[in-house]
């Protein structure tokens, strides 16, 4: 019995620990950090953000470009001028021309979809990822990554870098995760806002249970 509560245990706390020791390095690379996907206005600069830099090699391919324009407040327009590069249409998956076996080929692994990226590895892993890059002239790339070793991906917001300052920076990349949390999640707002009902409903449900219970053993005694 005493095996089995150590082995229960041990799923219970380990996977935290790995998770913990993964992520020892990150703190120091998140400072600034602050997504808000409340914030549609936020939410657009992210966009253009991850279309302008990112969407060349990656694909959010369970979101659809309608969809992004719709819960974002993007005119069709606007969508067809800035966020759509490809000859896809608004009501098709948002993906790219790269060929998985090019990507293979030119990065040695396809770059991923980054749909569910911060659910799977977390936002701040993302904001700290793209803010560890350093110069490393063994690396292909000419770069390497603090949060990711190794990582296959070349700096691709240098530019930006250089041009803005920390704080612009900063704001550039709260954006541009902001918005891949939103991809991860299209209605996070819409179940934080609902889960506010619920918990004051419960609580609600709460008081007039305990009511009842003194009611009905007042009686009792």
């Amino acid at each position: 019995m005493k095996k089995l509560l150590l082995i229960c245990l041990a799923f219970v706390f380990i996977p935290g620990m790995v998770n913990a020791a993964g992520s020892m390095n990150l703190d120091e690379y998140i400072e600034g950090m602050d997504v808000k996907t409340s914030d549609a206005k936020s939410l657009q600069r992210g966009a253009r953000n991850f279309f302008n830099y990112c969407s060349g090699c990656h694909t959010l391919q369970y979101m659809r470009y309608n969809q992004i324009a719709d819960d974002l407040g993007i005119t069709e327009d606007q969508l067809m001028k800035n966020l759509i590069f490809t000859e896809s249409a608004p009501q098709n998956l948002v993906k790219n021309n790269m060929l998985k076996e090019d990507g293979d080929r030119w990065f040695g692994k396809a770059p991923p979809d980054l749909t569910l990226v911060t659910r799977r590895k977390s936002s701040e892993y993302v904001y700290g990822f793209l803010n560890s890059f350093y110069e490393d002239s063994s690396s292909p790339t000419g770069v390497n990554n603090h949060v990711q070793d190794a990582s296959s991906m070349p700096n691709v917001l240098w530019d930006i870098q250089e041009r803005f300052s920390d704080e612009q920076y900063s704001q550039f990349l709260n954006d541009t995760v902001g918005f891949l949390v939103y991809a991860g999640e299209p209605i996070i707002e819409k179940r934080k806002s609902m889960g506010v009902w619920v918990i004051g409903f419960l609580l609600i449900f709460l008081v007039l249970s305990y009511a009842l219970y003194k009611d009905i053993w007042r009686e009792v005694k």
